[in-house]
């Protein structure tokens, strides 16, 4: 993946600086970068883990799981159950006792009368973000683009509410996001990118899926600068797909693996965090455990892979 630069107004003095910074050679006479933007280096310190990437774990032993990933090197967590069915207060020091950070939700808040209760609950936890569902059934049938902006309207109403929490709204995608809507041109990604607050409402990118539906994260992020708080950190043999698939299909048979064992070029990726936005980020699996390997085993590869790539 290449990356290019442009000089742009900055005088050559300032340039020349930035270049020796970010490890340029200058041949010639003429400055040439020869290394893509180097990775931040506080990546490495808060490698999180999605929990349902150990769902089946968890459901066995709730406590000697989160022993285990804590073990890894694993210092924040995702939650994608209620929270092993614990007050806040009680989570809270589950995820204290093994040093871990919590700042983002799969576990969403439910709206109806006990909404602000909750998310009182979800702020004692240390969530900055979560999503807020309705109970019962959503509208069935074909998203439409106007059906899609009354989502975001909605997130917006939202989102207005978590910020007196201290939180804000996310998106979190798959594939099927990317499949034009009715006017044959406009994704729901696009809607979503362009009706909701980012003030508000931050996505979080699940880059894997995003590549499974033949998008480039880093080309994302240049588009949409600082939208992208959060990531689900997932690796999948993408390069491998019929390209004439819609992103919706190309997910129900995307090969999901290990983080460092796919195609996504996560180096990149992340050499493009500022750019991004980002501010946290989770390892997720939604296969550990199934190609042979313990879910645990397939955690520890994923963390020593992308702390070799954070390196």
């Amino acid at each position: 993946m290449t990356t290019n630069y442009d000089v742009g107004g900055r005088d050559r003095r300032a340039f020349l600086r930035d270049l020796t910074l970010g490890g340029a050679c200058v041949l010639g006479g003429e400055s040439a970068l020869l290394a893509a933007p180097k990775i931040a280096p506080q990546w490495k310190n808060q490698i999180g883990l999605e929990l349902y990437t150990v769902r089946d774990l968890l459901a066995k032993d709730y406590e000697g799981t989160l022993a285990k990933v804590a073990a890894i090197g694993y210092k924040e967590v995702e939650a994608a159950d209620p929270y092993n069915n614990l007050p806040p207060a009680q989570y809270k020091a589950l995820l204290d006792k093994y040093h871990f950070k919590m700042f983002s939700t799969h576990a969403d808040a439910t709206d109806g009368p006990g909404l602000e209760k909750e998310l009182e609950g979800h702020a004692l936890m240390g969530l900055k973000y979560t999503a807020v569902h309705k109970a019962g059934d959503r509208p069935r049938g074909p998203k439409t683009i106007e059906r899609v902006k009354g989502d975001c309207a909605e997130m917006n109403t939202y989102g207005v509410l978590l910020k007196k929490f201290g939180m804000k709204y996310y998106i979190h995608n798959h594939s099927g996001e990317f499949d034009v809507l009715d006017d044959g041109k406009t994704t729901e990604y696009d809607v979503m990118l362009r009706e909701t607050d980012p003030a508000l409402v931050a996505m979080q990118l699940d880059i894997g899926w995003a590549y499974v539906a033949g998008q480039d994260a880093v080309e994302m992020f240049k588009k949409n600068p600082g939208r992208y708080e959060l990531w689900h950190v997932k690796d999948a043999k993408y390069k491998e797909l019929d390209p004439k698939l819609k992103p919706s299909q190309r997910q129900r048979v995307a090969k999901i693996v290990a983080m460092g064992e796919g195609d996504v070029e996560y180096r990149a990726v992340f050499a493009n965090a500022k750019t991004a936005g980002l501010k946290h980020f989770v390892i997720e699996q939604d296969t550990a455990g199934q190609g042979g390997r313990d879910a645990i085993a397939d955690c520890k590869i994923a963390y020593d892979n992308l702390n070799k790539i954070l390196a």
